[in-house]
Order: C-alpha cells, then structure tokens, then sequence
C-alpha cells in the first residue's frame, strides 16, 4: 500500500512509520517535516498535499494539538478567543477536514485513520480541551463510516499517554498505565491492513 501519514516526526508516527513501514510505501508528512507538507490547520495545505502524494491507498493522522489549561482559564468566548480555538482548529476541525479531501483522493477500499487519545473516556484535571476534542472526532468517526463511499473506510486510535512522553506529561497522568509508542502503532496496523470501519481502537 501507499501510505501517507501526517504528523509522521512524531513519537506516535515515528513508531506508526516503523510498524507499518516494515510492508508498505509510507509517506512522512507534517507542518515542518516530511516529505510532504501538510498544515491541519490550513485546507489548502492538505488538498495540496494530498496533490502532491498522488495515488494513495490509506491516510493517517497522528497530528493534533489542544490546550492543556485548568478548567477555570476557560471563559465565555467566542471561537477565535476560547482557549478551545486551538484543539478545535487543530486536532478536531484539521483531522475532519483530512478525512474528508482524502475521501475525494483515496483509492476505492482505501482507509483513513484518525488519533484521539484516552481523555474522551477518562477525564483529567487541565484536560477539559482535550476531552472536548477528542470526543467530537470520535462522535465524527463513527458517523462518517456508514456514509464513505466506495468501500472506504475510517477509524480512530484512542491511545493513553505514551511511555516515551511521560517527562512531559506525568504531572497531568498520576495513576494512568502509559503504554508504548510502538504498541500504539499495532493499533494503526489494525485500522490500515484490517477490514473494520467506525471503530474507535483504545490502547489502554
């Protein structure tokens, strides 16, 4: 298969890189890195990017930034002041979008693979954001499998905090298992190379 997978500089996509890499042509994209460009916040950016990848089998995204704030930082405030701008931006409207310009591009069968993460089920303190997040692109996920055309399909990885990420996020995860990157990745393998659709694959 060819693959392109956004947010590939990534811990999560290197190791998504390393698993899916050992089978098929995986194609690194990111804001900054990558062979491809592709800025989630920008739906130029990623039509163009897709332009450029030409024929592709699955797209992935492991990309998706939110704001980890106390909830009382949070106000009343119209998108574009929120503190929710950037999740809603980044990580929920940029994955949507994503999905849908690869709709249009995707070889017939292909798959789109989305990421969330643990905090759509289990909320923590400063994670308002990314619950918010997180749960709408999953609420997404589910709705868009029973209407993709040509055998298409989509689903979503929900990993817990990663290993390899634990300096920078214990503070927010006391008492959660965190899991390796590279098991992570078997859950990306499961969406791209199995023949489920709508499913949210949790890795905790």
């Amino acid at each position: 298969m060819r693959i392109l997978l956004v947010g590939a500089s990534g811990t999560l996509g290197r190791a998504v890189a390393a698993e899916l890499g050992q089978r098929h042509e995986v194609i690194a994209a990111g804001r900054n890195s990558g062979s491809v460009k592709i800025d989630l916040t920008d739906v130029d950016s990623i039509r163009q990017g897709l332009q450029q990848a030409g024929e592709l089998d699955a797209v992935i995204s492991t990309a998706g930034k939110v704001t980890f704030a106390p909830l009382a930082d949070f106000k009343a405030a119209p998108h574009g002041e929120s503190l929710h701008t950037l999740g809603i931006n980044d990580k929920l409207l940029g994955q949507v979008n994503l999905a849908l310009a690869a709709r249009d591009c995707l070889r017939d069968g292909g798959s789109i693979t989305l990421t969330t993460g643990i905090l759509s089920d289990q909320p923590i303190v400063a994670g308002s954001s990314a619950s918010l997040v997180n749960g709408a692109v999953e609420a997404f996920v589910r709705a868009a499998a029973i209407e993709l055309p040509r055998g298409l399909r989509i689903n979503v990885v929900s990993p817990t905090v990663l290993i390899e990420a634990m300096s920078a996020y214990a503070p927010f995860f006391r008492g959660f298992e965190p899991v390796s990157a590279a098991r992570a990745a078997l859950a990306f393998s499961r969406s791209v190379e199995g023949a489920q659709t709508g499913q949210v694959y949790k890795v905790f």
